[in-house]
């Protein structure tokens, strides 16, 4: 049972930056997707960035392309993701998550992910 661990949240100003973490407590292997979600109060989980383990080119929701990046330490069985150019709309909940690749490219679906953080707030305000 993998176990992912988030980190890197906080409260900042808009206009800001943070850099979230998260750890996987064993490999995670080429054939599954990694990715970012969210959840803001009252809205539903939304995934912000995902991408294959291996290659692929990442997904990016529209509302953080540009201001966003995803990578990854694979010897660190760590993912990140770098937010610049924070707004308040980016604050909720940020959840990691893992799942098997189901089709040809990562979804964006919660459903077709196995593994979840338990999740690190974001709070940005103006």
């Amino acid at each position: 049972q993998v176990q992912l661990v988030e980190s890197g949240g906080g409260s900042v100003q808009a206009g800001g930056s943070l850099r979230l973490s998260c750890a996987a407590s064993e490999y995670i292997g080429r054939a599954y997707c990694m990715g970012w979600f969210r959840q803001a109060p009252g809205k539903e989980r939304e995934g912000v960035v995902m991408f294959r383990r291996i290659s692929g080119n990442p997904y990016y929701h529209d509302s953080v392309k540009g201001r966003f990046t995803i990578s990854q330490d694979i010897a660190k069985n760590t993912l990140y993701l770098q937010m610049n150019s924070l707004k308040p709309e980016d604050t909720a909940i940020y959840y990691c998550a893992a799942g098997l690749l189901r089709g040809a490219e990562c979804s964006t679906e919660t459903y077709t992910y196995d593994y979840w953080g338990q999740g690190t707030q974001v709070t940005v305000s103006s």
